[in-house]
């Protein structure tokens, strides 16, 4: 008994510290900076900084705003350069006077309107591609915070783990002690590993979920994926704040989403490709002008041949409409049938994405509230009911054990409420088109 009743004192103290624990965190305003710690704001910085899809979409909308003038342009003209009606059996300039020399410069002018619609339709793509790069902007912000907040929850469980290993092996040789002195049962040594073990198995798990979402994190940032991220040991806060009704999100949505911009934007362009393809069926000009230099004497005037000017005015006779020009109206049509779907499609998908991320948060800020206000404190309690019922030999080894790890599961699903609840938050702030919802 004597050995037992050592080790009481250090097992009373540990349980005591863990049932004491904070379940939350507070400020991180009060810790001490770090550089090599990766902070949830500088995070979402690096990436938006660094991300390399990101990067990839700025340059395809930096792209796509050079084509505008490119479509309303005017053809290149041409310029042509001829020997015309030369004498086959000579080839002397001055032997025939139908032979020239000739320079020429055509231009070919499309007809009324053309050119406006394609640029418009071009210009509707580069607001488009303008409208995706703030899209990917937020929904990248939302990735960052979601995989953030998971690495801080898996931390946090980790070291809670940690922290309850240590309980579980002053358990494992307690009990060991007792049974040895002949004043415990063997089937408590056998639990105390158990747990124990189970604790291993647990902590294995999240170890490896933890690499993986490190490797995200990391990819989002632009940097390798088994670049080792060491975030805070304090978040930068634990709130969850109160979120106006589900109607007033779901306006902002319709109003801020950049998605739904895109989809407008392909809308418009179609509109506009086909408004192009019903004025294709007119025909195209091209004017042109040429001088023609001519060598020899004319003895019908006594004078030196004259040049010759030549005007030109040619248009393009759309005999195959009916398999070319109607078709492509019929196509154009069609495409912007598909663009109308679209973007009902991405109105209802925004609306759902809102309202499932709306019910996700609200569900894990309730299983905040609950687990801080009523689960942790009653574990913490029981804990504390246990220990004194133990030093009187009035609570039984299992008992002891199975309130330790009900607290220790309420910690961690705590960090886990918690987690989850910023994961929804910053889904619905991607959902809604905000960088943040009210942090």
């Amino acid at each position: 008994m004597s050995i037992t009743r050592g080790h009481l004192p250090k097992l009373i103290i540990c349980l005591t510290l863990s049932s004491i624990l904070p379940a939350y965190a507070q400020s991180e305003g009060e810790q001490l900076p770090d550089a090599s710690v990766l902070r949830l704001e500088q995070a979402v910085i690096t990436a938006l900084e660094h991300n390399p899809e990101l990067a990839g979409l700025r340059a395809l909308s930096d792209a796509m705003h050079t084509m505008p003038s490119q479509a309303g342009a005017l053809p290149d003209p041409v310029l042509s350069l001829n020997a015309m009606n030369l004498p086959a059996d000579t080839f002397n300039t001055g032997q025939e006077p139908m032979t020239q020399m000739q320079i020429a410069f055509s231009q070919s002018i499309p007809f009324p309107g053309k050119r406006g619609l394609k640029r418009e339709a071009i210009e509707h793509k580069a607001d488009a591609s303008d409208a995706m790069v703030a899209e990917r902007r937020t929904s990248i912000i939302g990735e960052v915070r979601s995989a953030w907040w998971r690495l801080m929850y898996q931390d946090r469980a980790l070291q809670i783990i940690e922290q309850n290993k240590a309980l579980m092996r002053d358990f494992v040789e307690i009990a060991q002690t007792k049974y040895r002195v002949g004043n415990g049962l063997q089937q408590d040594v056998l639990l105390a590993q158990l747990e124990l073990s189970r604790l291993l198995d647990r902590e294995l798990g999240i170890v490896g979920m933890r690499q993986g979402n490190q490797a995200e994190l990391n990819a989002l940032l632009g940097r390798p994926g088994n670049r080792v991220v060491n975030l805070p040991p304090l978040p930068p806060n634990s709130e969850l704040p109160a979120l106006p009704a589900e109607n007033s999100l779901l306006e902002r949505a319709g109003v801020s989403r950049n998605l739904i911009n895109v989809n407008r934007d392909l809308v418009e362009s179609a509109q506009a490709e086909l408004e192009f393809a019903m004025r294709d069926r007119y025909p195209d000009f091209r004017l042109g002008v040429g001088y023609g230099f001519r060598d020899g004497f004319d003895p019908m005037r006594g004078t030196d041949r004259s040049d010759l000017v030549s005007v030109m005015l040619s248009v393009n006779v759309p005999l195959f409409s009916g398999s070319k020009q109607s078709k492509a109206v019929e196509q154009h049509s069609h495409e912007v049938s598909r663009q109308k779907f679209a973007l009902n499609d991405t109105l209802r998908r925004v609306e759902a994405g809102v309202v499932k991320n709306f019910a996700e948060y609200h569900a894990a800020r309730s299983q905040v509230t609950l687990l801080e206000t009523a689960i942790i404190p009653q574990a913490q309690q029981t804990v504390s009911s246990m220990l004194a019922g133990y030093q009187v030999n009035q609570v039984d080894f299992l008992n002891v054990v199975n309130t330790q790890i009900t607290l220790y599961n309420a910690q961690i699903n705590y960090w886990e409420s918690l987690s989850r609840a910023k994961q929804a938050l910053a889904r619905l702030a991607s959902a809604v088109g905000e960088e943040a919802l009210y942090e």
